[in-house]
């Protein structure tokens, strides 16, 4: 039986494998500056944030952690928003892996744990939006060097997730209770058929759901609706059918254009954990 840290890490190597997942890297597309088997080595390097949240750490320091562990390949930032889903997803299996569980955790991270976070940004590059002028000290960009402000706000790590909504859709699961996440596992337990054809499924179906919120940061809000409005065209969402042909041609044109729905990938990682600590979905 795998431990939730084996759990987490498949998750994340089975959502980059799973293809097509149109705009990211999978089994058949690298992108310019990624490729798969970066994604592939920060599943494995994140293993031991992984691992600590799974033994009792608080969220921070393991994610941390998981972070700096991640980097340690050529790619760089593979996964910061999925490991930003699955720790504190992993810390709440310890009693339970339901929304109160996870809510809970999450609303009682620490001022430390929000410092740990800024830390974390010295390992990575992150696509984020400018701060409004008021929380201009807490760029998360100045990692290390925005936490004496972080200190004395006296803000936790829900505090910092809760000012990041709108603008970032990893920071609303946080604050909803981790609700997308849940209908991620939710769908992928009702699909049929292998688990990557499954998980390039609800990718997609998720994808329709909502406009991709680091689309929207690297590009714009126009970008990113066009790119739900594509997707929801090419799915039925009610059985997560599609047209093979069609959505590899939409990833192609994606990859091609730069434009990479990465915070979609990162739920469907946090849904892929869920189900299989469900036992939901079988490997």
């Amino acid at each position: 039986m795998r431990s939730s840290a084996q759990n987490a890490e498949l998750a994340l190597l089975l959502e980059v494998a799973a293809t097509p997942k149109p705009g990211n890297v999978d089994r058949h597309r690298d992108l310019a500056d990624l490729r798969f088997e970066h994604f592939m080595a920060g599943a494995v390097g994140s293993r031991e944030g992984l691992e600590i949240a799974a033994d009792g750490a608080a969220v921070g320091p393991a994610f941390e952690r998981a972070v700096e562990k991640m980097a340690a390949q050529e790619g760089g930032n593979t996964q910061f928003g999925a490991l930003l889903l699955l720790v504190p997803l992993v810390r709440a299996a310890r009693e339970d892996l339901s929304q109160p569980v996870v809510e809970s955790v999450v609303r009682e991270t620490t001022v430390g744990d929000a410092a740990s976070f800024y830390r974390a940004f010295e390992h990575v590059d992150v696509a984020v939006a400018d701060p409004p002028d008021d929380m201009a000290a807490l760029d998360v960009r100045r990692g290390a060097d925005a936490v004496p402000a972080v200190e004395a706000r006296g803000l936790t790590l829900f505090d910092i997730m809760d000012r990041s909504v709108p603008g970032d859709d990893v920071a609303r699961e946080w604050v909803r209770g981790f609700d997308r996440s849940f209908a991620a596992a939710e769908r992928l337990a009702e699909a049929d058929g292998p688990v990557s054809d499954r998980t390039a499924a609800v990718f997609l179906s998720m994808l329709a759901d909502r406009p991709d919120t680091l689309v929207a940061t690297r590009h714009d809000e126009a970008t990113a609706q066009e790119v739900t409005d594509r997707a929801a065209e090419l799915i039925d969402a009610d059985a997560l059918e599609t047209d093979p042909d069609a959505v590899e041609s939409f990833a192609d044109s994606l990859v091609n254009r730069g434009i990479n729905p990465g915070t979609t990938a990162d739920m469907t990682a946090a849904g892929l954990f869920i189900a299989l600590e469900h036992e939901a979905v079988e490997i």
